[in-house]
Protein backbone atom coordinates (compact mmCIF):
# COMPACT_ATOMS: atom_id res chain seq x y z
CA UNK A 1 0.00 0.00 0.00
CA UNK A 2 1.16 3.71 -0.55
CA UNK A 3 0.41 6.38 0.95
CA UNK A 4 0.41 9.94 -0.38
CA UNK A 5 -0.38 12.01 3.07
CA UNK A 6 -4.12 12.03 2.19
CA UNK A 7 -5.04 9.38 4.53
CA UNK A 8 -2.84 10.79 7.31
CA UNK A 9 -4.25 14.08 6.60
CA UNK A 10 -8.01 12.88 6.72
CA UNK A 11 -7.52 11.62 9.78
CA UNK A 12 -5.55 14.46 11.44
CA UNK A 13 -7.61 17.43 10.46
CA UNK A 14 -10.64 16.33 12.09
CA UNK A 15 -8.75 15.73 15.16
CA UNK A 16 -7.19 18.89 14.77
CA UNK A 17 -10.12 20.80 14.52
CA UNK A 18 -11.45 19.45 17.48
CA UNK A 19 -8.26 19.92 19.56
CA UNK A 20 -8.82 23.76 18.51
CA UNK A 21 -12.02 24.38 19.56
CA UNK A 22 -11.41 22.48 22.92
CA UNK A 23 -8.79 24.44 23.80
CA UNK A 24 -10.18 28.18 23.13
CA UNK A 25 -13.53 27.81 23.88
CA UNK A 26 -14.53 29.47 27.25
CA UNK A 27 -15.81 27.58 29.98
CA UNK A 28 -19.74 27.51 31.04
CA UNK A 29 -22.26 26.61 32.90
CA UNK A 30 -24.63 22.96 32.01
CA UNK A 31 -27.08 21.23 33.18
CA UNK A 32 -25.60 18.35 32.52
CA UNK A 33 -27.49 17.61 29.66
CA UNK A 34 -30.64 16.55 31.52
CA UNK A 35 -33.71 15.62 30.13
CA UNK A 36 -35.79 16.86 33.20
CA UNK A 37 -33.47 19.15 35.08
CA UNK A 38 -33.83 20.19 38.68
CA UNK A 39 -35.30 23.24 39.26
CA UNK A 40 -36.45 25.58 42.09
CA UNK A 41 -39.54 27.32 42.22
CA UNK A 42 -40.14 30.52 44.31
CA UNK A 43 -43.20 32.68 45.99
CA UNK A 44 -45.43 30.05 44.51
CA UNK A 45 -43.87 29.62 41.03
CA UNK A 46 -43.78 32.79 40.96
CA UNK A 47 -40.11 32.64 39.49
CA UNK A 48 -38.26 29.63 38.25
CA UNK A 49 -34.44 28.59 38.19
CA UNK A 50 -32.65 25.66 36.64
CA UNK A 51 -30.35 24.66 39.19
CA UNK A 52 -27.58 21.87 38.50
CA UNK A 53 -27.58 20.20 42.53
CA UNK A 54 -24.60 19.81 44.85
CA UNK A 55 -25.51 17.67 47.13
CA UNK A 56 -21.87 15.93 48.28
CA UNK A 57 -18.77 17.34 49.71
CA UNK A 58 -17.09 17.67 46.56
CA UNK A 59 -19.54 19.46 44.18
CA UNK A 60 -20.33 21.72 47.17
CA UNK A 61 -16.61 22.28 47.03
CA UNK A 62 -16.19 23.03 43.30
CA UNK A 63 -19.70 24.78 43.15
CA UNK A 64 -19.64 27.31 40.31
CA UNK A 65 -16.16 28.33 40.37
CA UNK A 66 -14.21 29.08 36.88
CA UNK A 67 -17.99 29.83 35.95
CA UNK A 68 -16.74 32.43 33.26
CA UNK A 69 -20.86 32.83 31.61
CA UNK A 70 -24.05 31.58 33.64
CA UNK A 71 -27.10 31.41 31.36
CA UNK A 72 -30.25 33.33 32.59
CA UNK A 73 -32.86 31.97 34.77
CA UNK A 74 -29.62 28.99 35.68
CA UNK A 75 -27.91 28.52 38.77
CA UNK A 76 -26.30 25.31 41.81
CA UNK A 77 -28.56 24.52 44.65
CA UNK A 78 -26.26 23.50 47.61
CA UNK A 79 -28.41 20.62 49.23
CA UNK A 80 -27.52 18.98 52.94
CA UNK A 81 -29.62 16.35 54.80
CA UNK A 82 -29.53 18.35 57.90
CA UNK A 83 -29.77 22.21 58.74
CA UNK A 84 -26.08 23.51 58.75
CA UNK A 85 -24.26 27.11 59.65
CA UNK A 86 -22.03 27.24 57.26
CA UNK A 87 -20.27 30.32 55.47
CA UNK A 88 -19.64 30.54 51.41
CA UNK A 89 -16.77 31.88 49.60
CA UNK A 90 -16.27 33.38 46.28
CA UNK A 91 -12.66 31.62 46.00
CA UNK A 92 -11.79 31.53 42.13
CA UNK A 93 -15.20 32.24 41.42
CA UNK A 94 -15.37 34.40 38.09
CA UNK A 95 -19.13 35.74 38.11
CA UNK A 96 -21.07 38.11 40.77
CA UNK A 97 -23.79 35.90 41.93
CA UNK A 98 -26.56 36.09 44.57
CA UNK A 99 -27.11 33.78 46.70
CA UNK A 100 -30.81 32.63 49.02
CA UNK A 101 -30.20 30.74 52.09
CA UNK A 102 -33.36 28.38 52.65
CA UNK A 103 -34.39 26.79 56.22
CA UNK A 104 -35.56 23.93 57.10
CA UNK A 105 -39.55 24.76 56.74
CA UNK A 106 -38.62 26.11 53.01
CA UNK A 107 -38.51 29.56 53.68
CA UNK A 108 -35.47 32.40 52.26
CA UNK A 109 -33.69 33.64 55.38
CA UNK A 110 -30.98 35.49 53.90
CA UNK A 111 -30.07 37.16 50.60
CA UNK A 112 -26.56 38.27 49.40
CA UNK A 113 -25.00 39.84 46.64
CA UNK A 114 -21.42 38.27 46.06
CA UNK A 115 -18.50 39.53 44.09
CA UNK A 116 -15.81 37.75 42.73
CA UNK A 117 -12.99 37.10 45.19
CA UNK A 118 -9.68 39.17 44.22
CA UNK A 119 -8.21 39.18 47.71
CA UNK A 120 -6.73 36.40 50.50
CA UNK A 121 -8.34 35.46 52.35
CA UNK A 122 -11.66 35.86 50.15
CA UNK A 123 -14.80 37.38 52.41
CA UNK A 124 -17.35 35.08 53.39
CA UNK A 125 -21.00 35.10 53.24
CA UNK A 126 -23.54 33.75 55.80
CA UNK A 127 -27.32 33.07 56.68
CA UNK A 128 -28.80 34.62 59.10
CA UNK A 129 -29.96 31.31 60.99
CA UNK A 130 -29.27 27.59 59.94
CA UNK A 131 -30.26 26.42 56.44
CA UNK A 132 -30.85 23.25 54.77
CA UNK A 133 -30.81 24.51 50.59
CA UNK A 134 -28.78 27.45 49.33
CA UNK A 135 -29.44 28.78 45.85
CA UNK A 136 -26.82 30.70 43.55
CA UNK A 137 -27.88 32.27 40.78
CA UNK A 138 -25.88 35.45 38.73
CA UNK A 139 -25.90 38.39 40.81
CA UNK A 140 -29.64 40.43 41.27
CA UNK A 141 -31.67 37.69 39.72
CA UNK A 142 -33.60 37.36 43.09
CA UNK A 143 -33.95 41.15 43.03
CA UNK A 144 -35.11 41.02 39.92
CA UNK A 145 -37.69 38.25 40.12
CA UNK A 146 -38.88 40.11 43.73
CA UNK A 147 -37.71 37.36 45.56
CA UNK A 148 -36.49 38.37 49.39
CA UNK A 149 -36.61 37.31 52.59
CA UNK A 150 -39.95 34.84 54.10
CA UNK A 151 -40.47 33.69 50.12
CA UNK A 152 -41.14 29.96 49.61
CA UNK A 153 -38.78 28.22 47.94
CA UNK A 154 -39.06 24.52 46.53
CA UNK A 155 -36.09 22.17 44.96
CA UNK A 156 -37.48 20.09 42.03
CA UNK A 157 -34.93 17.26 41.63
CA UNK A 158 -35.03 16.66 38.16
CA UNK A 159 -33.48 13.52 36.26
CA UNK A 160 -29.99 14.49 36.77
CA UNK A 161 -27.29 11.81 37.79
Amino acid sequence: LRDDGRVIRRLLVPFALLLVFACTSQQTFTLAGCVAPSRVAFGGARATLHVDIARDDASRERGLMGITYLPNDQGMAFMWDAPIEGSFWMKDTLIPLSIAFVDADGRIITISEMTPCTADPCVTYEASGPYVVAIEANAGWFDAHGIGSGDRARVTIGGCG
